[in-house]
């Protein structure tokens, strides 16, 4: 059982309104009793509507992450697990750790490790270091990269940026995308100057092909929960985020985390992304996200236990075993699922064992997002006529 007396804060830096992994986490302690704080950049997103929600703390753009963070902490009162939800939280809390352990519970992470794991650049390096397998990696600084790149890999080739926590808002770039078109690669040329473009081969996929595997680690990183999913779908087609997915097993990819969390020395919540090649018969590390997954819901067990509330208990003090494996379960993002698959899609959301946004306990956060999601549609519908 949670200790309801250690309250939790949760931090996204990012501005991405209709991320369900900041609501997942919201609803997840605060249905166990335990007082949950918010901290982003604005109230504007579905997911602060929540009513297990206590209190919301908002910062600026461009401001002082640790100083809001203590601010945060002296409006506390006591000290709170920390929960990173975005690759710049987790960077800040973990080089920033020492000012932040006196208010917070967080894991002894090494300072260095999440900023180098969620650098697109310096993760291939690492792999390329350890030996784990990853799709050939070019380094994109102009036109003569680009075109060496896409004559080796041919088309479609992935583009990623390195450092995607630092793109600026509103000028369109994806994080990662599928370049299918010699167009889309002038496009991302454009944007290159200060910033580092990665080009990866495409390694096929059919059905089956994409997995993850979320799990906490302890201060021995050792995994004290966790599981393998497989992306059912994705938005966008190819190389987005999971808009359908399912808990199974998968020694492969649960034993490769493992190994590399132990190698590593790494601590506290991960979400890493494989892709099978089956042509080879390996799997390819693509993505390694050196904090919470956003859906982690999935690995609910019967007993109601998931990755933050795993969290919760160990930095408080309170862990002692895990649950069964819940394999079979199912998790649908209702709004993503519906553009990817679209009617589709309807036999998801009849079978899906949790939604990331509908709760009859907790109904103002779906409608926030259904109303922003319309709001969007109309306003690129309009743009489009322009």
């Amino acid at each position: 059982m949670l200790d309801c007396t250690v309250p939790a804060l949760v931090l996204r830096l990012d501005s991405n309104v209709f991320h369900h992994g900041t609501l997942g986490a919201i609803r997840s302690l605060g249905r166990a009793g335990v007082e949950v704080h918010g901290l982003v950049e604005g109230t504007h997103a579905p997911t602060y509507r929540s009513r297990y929600l206590a209190r919301m703390h908002t910062w600026s753009r461009g401001g002082d992450t640790v100083q809001a963070l203590t601010r945060a902490a002296d409006r506390i009162g006591r000290p709170a697990v920390l929960l990173t939800l975005d690759d710049a939280g987790a960077i800040a809390v973990a080089e920033h750790a020492a000012d932040l352990r006196p208010f917070y519970l967080m894991p002894d992470q090494t300072p260095g490790l999440p900023r180098t794991l969620a650098d697109k650049r310096l993760l291939h390096q690492l792999c390329s270091t350890l030996g784990v397998v990853q799709p050939e990696t070019r380094l994109i600084t102009g036109a003569g990269d680009a075109a060496a790149a896409v004559a080796d890999f041919g088309l479609p080739l992935v583009a990623k940026w390195a450092q995607p926590w630092l793109l600026p808002p509103g000028i369109g770039l994806r994080r990662t995308g599928l370049v299918r078109r010699s167009q889309q690669v002038e496009q991302l040329l454009q944007h290159v100057e200060g910033r580092e473009l990665l080009f990866q081969r495409f390694v096929p996929g059919g059905p089956g092909s994409d997995w993850f595997f979320h799990g906490y680690f302890d201060e021995n990183s050792r995994c004290l929960y966790g599981g393998a999913g497989r992306k059912e779908r994705a938005y966008p087609r190819g190389a987005g985020l999971t808009t359908w997915g399912r808990w199974l097993p998968n020694p492969v990819v649960e034993g490769t985390a493992r190994e590399l969390a132990v190698t590593l020395g790494y601590r506290g919540v991960v979400d890493i992304d494989f892709r099978h090649d089956a042509a080879a018969g390996t799997y390819h590390l693509l993505d390694f996200n050196p904090r919470l997954g956003a859906q982690f819901r999935l690995f609910t067990d019967r007993e109601g236990l998931d990755l933050v509330r795993a969290a919760h208990l160990h930095l408080s003090g309170r862990w002692t075993t895990r649950g069964r494996a819940g394999h079979g379960r199912t998790y649908v993002v209702e709004n993503y699922d519906l553009f990817t698959a679209g009617p589709k899609s309807l036999r998801a959301l009849c079978a899906a064992d949790e939604y990331a946004w509908l709760s009859a306990d907790d109904l103002r956060p779906f409608v926030g997002m259904a109303g922003q999601t319309i709001k969007r549609g109309f306003a690129r519908l309009a743009g489009s006529r322009k």
